[in-house]
């Protein structure tokens, strides 16, 4: 299985743009995109819906959390990008395709948006481009996108980018910065063959 990871291996690394935004690959060597990706985990809005197996606390966890990301690159398991203004540079925050299997033709999607750039559809446009990267570039089948029950705000987002409501997964994610007690999913899901929604923008 490792070999098939093998090669789809991400190299170069993408950039996308399109919609206003620039996605590209964070930088780990960048202080200031370190510090914008801790100030991201650390959001409390960010952290009322998502607890990381590894909790980012600081510096150091946060570039740790980058290289393991750039590793799932590397190993053609995921692909994260920063998000950012296309004319500014402004970083406003993050999607990743996760546990891409080439094997099933699948990932998972997840994103974040720093607190200043909520408000401007900057998860929807972002999604828009990952999707379309997803199903294109990589020729994936299907895209997954959960987010925790009451999300309301994920769900919206998740519905203008034409990933479909499937149903409720119960106890499939951890609570609110707990790793020993679960909470429900609802679950959406894009598929390569279904139409793309308007472009957002």
């Amino acid at each position: 299985m490792s070999d098939v990871h093998e090669h789809f291996a991400v190299h170069p690394f993408p950039e996308l743009t399109g919609l206003g935004l620039r996605l590209r690959p964070w930088d780990l060597e960048s202080d200031a995109d370190v510090s914008a990706y801790l100030r991201g985990l650390a959001d409390p809005e960010f952290q009322r819906w998502n607890t990381p197996l590894r909790f980012v606390r600081d510096i150091a966890t946060a570039r740790e959390a980058l290289r393991s990301r750039v590793a799932a690159a590397t190993n053609g398991t995921g692909v994260s990008f920063c998000v950012t203004d296309a004319e500014t540079g402004e970083t406003l925050g993050h999607i990743g395709l996760n546990e891409i299997d080439h094997v099933m033709s699948c990932a998972r999607v997840g994103y974040w948006v720093l607190p200043e750039a909520r408000g401007r559809q900057v998860a929807t446009r972002a999604l828009t481009l990952a999707a379309r990267y997803a199903f294109i570039d990589l020729a994936l089948h299907r895209l997954d996108l959960g987010h925790a029950v009451g999300h309301e705000v994920s769900c919206r987002v998740a519905e203008r980018c034409g990933f479909r409501p499937e149903g409720t997964l119960r106890g499939a994610m951890f609570e609110a910065g707990r790793h020993d007690a679960f909470r429900d999913v609802h679950l959406h899901g894009r598929l390569a063959t279904d139409p793309e929604p308007t472009p957002a923008g």
